[in-house]
């Protein structure tokens, strides 16, 4: 593994387990067993090292989502596919993560929210568009307005005012958050679907 990606890799554990703030370049020259100078020989400072880390991850979920999408059976199962992805990258990801990057690394959080409002914006749209195409999502919703709505939805879980004991059952939340928008969205057919879904993630 080249160094530059150990670097990454080992930056997003920790701000996972602890929070960006929390966590100094001394800490990650420690933990790579190497010297703060080798460190900023590959990322100048932890502002260019944060803006790396997320820039990464953002790359690899934009390439999972494109790939589920092609390999969903239609809407409902490509909804599924992503939450799969979201469960598994949330349950590792420490609550203060979104809030550290607003506060301490603005040009981090303006790519993220370009992301979001943008490559998330046009997915779930697209999801919905064909949900409505197949007869599994109602036809008389606002695609705007409720793809705005998920969006918005899908980090309503990191929110402490809304829900103050959500570090242990972020996922938890999120899953209740889906399935409400997703019942609201499905047709009967739909609504069959879905349960198809669940029953299949049980068993798992």
């Amino acid at each position: 593994m080249e160094v530059k990606e150990r670097i990454l890799l080992k930056s997003h554990e920790l701000f996972n387990r602890y929070g960006i703030r929390s966590v100094s370049m001394d800490d990650i020259a420690a933990q790579l067993a190497m010297s703060k100078k080798t460190l900023y020989q590959y990322y100048t400072d932890k502002d260019e090292l944060v803006t790396a880390v997320f820039s990464a991850v953002m790359e690899n979920n934009r390439i999972e989502c494109t790939v589920n999408k092609e390999k969903a059976e239609n809407a409902v199962h490509e909804v599924f596919m992503a939450f799969d992805m979201v469960q598994e990258m949330f349950s590792n990801m420490n609550i203060a993560v979104l809030y550290d990057m607003e506060k301490y690394h603005p040009v981090c959080f303006k790519k993220y929210l370009e992301y979001k409002n943008g490559f998330m914006y046009q997915m779930i749209r697209s999801n919905i568009e064909r949900g409505v195409k197949e007869e599994v999502y109602r036809d008389d919703i606002d695609v705007d307005i409720m793809t705005r709505y998920r969006i918005y939805s899908i980090m309503l879980s990191f929110n402490t005012q809304v829900f103050p004991n959500n570090r242990s059952n972020v996922v938890y939340i999120e899953q209740q958050l889906l399935e409400h928008f997703l019942n609201g969205l499905a047709t009967s057919k739909g609504h069959k679907l879905i349960q198809k879904y669940k029953s299949q993630r049980i068993k798992k």
